[in-house]
């Protein structure tokens, strides 16, 4: 029995060497950890349970029924991160270069099917050469495979996505359907064709990180949402995004402890809107001064950063932020911020996470480049991703609320449930100069006269009170309140109980 046992864990220590200790020692020297050191920092300690360690390719064509190794370049398994469920697949670039195969497929299915039936997160820790070229067509399907698995999961249970080496060709629609990707700076990158291919069909000369790496991807395309300097800071990140979510569409979101009172006054608010109504402000400052301790989790921080999309915590409880930032373009939104946002309000209704929107937007970015750019399409994405959300939606005006914008933003009429305004918001069609430039034609040309009927539009229509009027705000706020106001609301809201019309499914304007 004794020799059985001694077999079994020789077997298991053979397997927890991948493709050995050079290239163990080699994936080292690029700064990168491997794919079982990654598990290890992933999840709580002595947690990790792995499925399928001794799974062998099947393929017989140029030499491959003599290169086999145990797992097939991919470690699968489940695990807890503060004590909660997960599911985890790692790519191991230490074998074949991590390529997939059609059983290296296989595992991601079949711990991705485990992740949905046991409703759990499913994280994937991508590092791959890409498809396996000795299996051909088997390779491709088994890419199809996990996508299907991808598509399946969507709105079932958070999938996020880890790159932490090469994710090229047809790897990329894996990570890209999925809720969150984090990268690693100068050790990961993404694209569907790499630079070699690029420069023969189009003669561009691009490297791998300007093509696809890390700052590309959280800075300019959008595709992934945020940049870290190591594996072991985007790990700890996870387990920190982890943390906010619940395991899957039937929980509510997680709660913590807070010491935080949720009728704390923070009277520095007061004076946080400047008194020039065309001097910016930074929409963080209200934000972390309103949740938890102070505690936010950007999403896209560097991407479309005209808008703020993140998740923070109420009294303990998830909440998803959107904040207008008129730091930037003066808080417009454009095409790029309104798919971002678009998105991420999506996501949170998905998981039943309340969502809490800041207001200070001047309308949507002028220009010929937005137009062409669709943003007429890109604008009613946000609109739709509100309208079409059951879950409580709070809606904070602070400054300007101009036009179709002001709309968009999770308006009364979208079904927002509680829409408060501070006293300086300005809710109307325009600014009150462009508007009266328009009324007022003859007048706006004598200075004096424009300035007399500006204010005299300003004092109209510049003002909550109007919208008040009317019931499409819910009250006018002190700044100093808006923590305990937002904290009743939710607590209001907590049984919120709102059905869309029966449907197969929507036809989002994409």
């Amino acid at each position: 029995m004794q020799d059985i046992l001694d077999k079994l864990e020789e077997r298991r220590q053979s397997a927890r060497l991948g493709g050995g200790e050079a290239r163990i020692n080699a994936q080292h020297a690029k700064g990168k950890l491997t794919a079982r050191e990654r598990i290890e920092l992933l999840v709580d300690a002595g947690s990790f349970e792995e499925y399928d360690m001794f799974k062998e390719h099947r393929s017989i064509d140029f030499g491959m029924e003599n290169n086999k190794v145990a797992g097939d370049g991919v470690v699968i398994g489940s695990g807890t991160v503060n004590g909660r469920l997960i599911f985890i697949y790692s790519q191991d670039f230490t074998v074949f270069g991590g390529s997939l195969s059609e059983t290296h497929a296989e595992k991601i299915c079949k711990i991705m099917e485990m992740a949905m039936k046991n409703g759990a997160p499913i994280i994937g820790i991508n590092d791959s050469g890409g498809a396996r070229i000795q299996e051909g067509v088997s390779a491709l399907a088994g890419y199809a495979e996990v996508f299907q698995q991808n598509v399946l999961a969507s709105g079932v249970v958070p999938q996020i996505s880890l790159i932490m080496g090469p994710c090229a060709g047809g790897a990329v629609y894996s990570p890209a359907m999925t809720d969150f990707i984090f990268m690693v700076k100068d050790s990961s990158y993404m694209f569907v064709t790499g630079p070699d291919v690029v420069k023969t069909v189009t003669n561009e000369t691009v490297s791998q990180e300007e093509l696809g790496g890390a700052t590309t991807h959280t800075v300019r395309s959008g595709v992934a949402d945020h940049a870290y300097e190591n594996d072991v800071e985007a790990i700890k990140q996870t387990r920190r995004l982890i943390d906010f979510l619940p395991l899957n569409n039937r929980e509510k979101p997680p709660t913590r402890q807070t010491f935080d009172k949720h009728d704390r006054e923070e009277n520095s608010l007061d004076t946080l809107i400047p008194a020039n109504p065309n001097h910016p402000y930074d929409m963080h400052e209200l934000i972390r001064k309103t949740v938890d301790e102070g505690d936010f989790f950007e999403i896209q921080p560097k991407y479309a950063k005209n808008i703020i999309t993140g998740f923070a915590r109420i009294e303990g409880s998830t909440v998803g932020i959107v904040a207008n930032q008129p730091m930037v373009l003066a808080g417009c939104l454009d095409n790029d911020a309104s798919r971002k946002a678009a998105r991420f309000v999506r996501f949170c209704d998905c998981f039943s996470i309340p969502i809490i929107t800041y207001v200070d937007v001047p309308g949507f970015l002028p220009g010929t480049a937005q137009e062409y750019g669709g943003v007429i399409k890109h604008g009613a994405k946000l609109l739709f991703a509100y309208g079409e959300a059951t879950v409580p939606k709070i809606t904070i005006i602070t400054r300007k609320a101009y036009g179709g914008a002001y709309d968009v933003m999770a308006s009364k009429h979208l079904r927002g449930d509680l829409n408060f305004a501070w006293p300086t918001a300005e809710i109307a069609v325009m600014g009150a100069e462009g508007a009266v430039k328009i009324i007022f034609r003859e007048e706006a040309k004598d200075p004096e006269k424009l300035a007399a009927k500006t204010n005299e539009y300003s004092e109209k229509f510049a003002n909550p009170f109007v919208a008040a009027r009317r019931g499409y705000i819910d009250d006018v706020i002190m700044p100093h309140a808006t923590r305990r106001r937002i904290s009743r609301g939710l607590r209001m809201l907590k049984n919120k109980d709102l059905q869309n019309p029966w449907k197969k499914h929507d036809n989002i304007p994409l």
